[in-house]
């Protein structure tokens, strides 16, 4: 990931200092494949794997979805704004019912309910590290970090939707299931979803 600084260009503006969540959203470039994250401009590299595995998600999302009405939407990323210096597009996103952004909706879009970061080489630490601290500051309710090299999802989530913070996190591996209690029927087998 290449964080931009003195030299980066975006859009053919110079980023020579610290941008704000205001002037990231006001490029209007809703095509790019950049996130700011404390005020400076990060690139995302996604590899093969990372998109094949977000696919699967998604896929499995959206199957979800379709067999019961009221199960809300899942995206693939939009930029969303945590607070004046952060405006992150997770892998995806899953809004419940009620929260779905209606058509024609333009960016920011609101945070979700559950936000899914795929590991790829140039994004990993911040997922990890200053994204994870913000989601969770800024209310989300879940998080699933999803590390195919490792094999293993890293879930985050509120034990309540009035809890301060992630108060449950669960690793989970090969033999084990992906589930939230937000998506009742819910089932991603972990072997099925970091099979090569």
């Amino acid at each position: 990931m290449d964080v931009a600084r003195a030299a980066s260009t975006m859009e053919g503006v110079t980023v020579t200092r610290p941008m704000s969540a205001e002037e990231y959203l006001a490029t209007g470039d809703e095509e790019r494949r950049t996130e700011l994250i404390d005020g400076e401009v990060v690139t995302i590299e996604p590899d093969w794997t990372h998109q094949r595995t977000a696919f699967r998600i998604a896929y499995a999302l959206e199957t979800w979805i379709r067999e019961a009405p009221g199960r809300g939407a899942v995206s693939i990323p939009l930029d969303v704004r945590i607070d004046d210096r952060n405006v992150f597009a997770p892998d995806l996103l899953w809004f419940a019912e009620g929260r779905v952004p209606s058509p024609g909706s333009l960016r920011p879009y609101p945070i979700p309910e559950i936000a899914v970061e795929v590991r790829s080489p140039s994004t990993w630490r911040y997922n990890v590290g200053p994204k994870k601290d913000h989601y969770e500051r800024r209310g989300l309710n879940e998080l699933w970090l999803v590390d195919a090299a490792a094999d293993t999802i890293l879930v985050f989530r509120r034990s309540t939707a009035g809890a301060p913070g992630f108060d449950v996190a669960l690793e989970l591996g090969s033999g084990e299931e992906l589930r939230s209690p937000q998506l009742p029927g819910f089932s991603l087998a972990v072997d099925d979803l970091l099979a090569g």
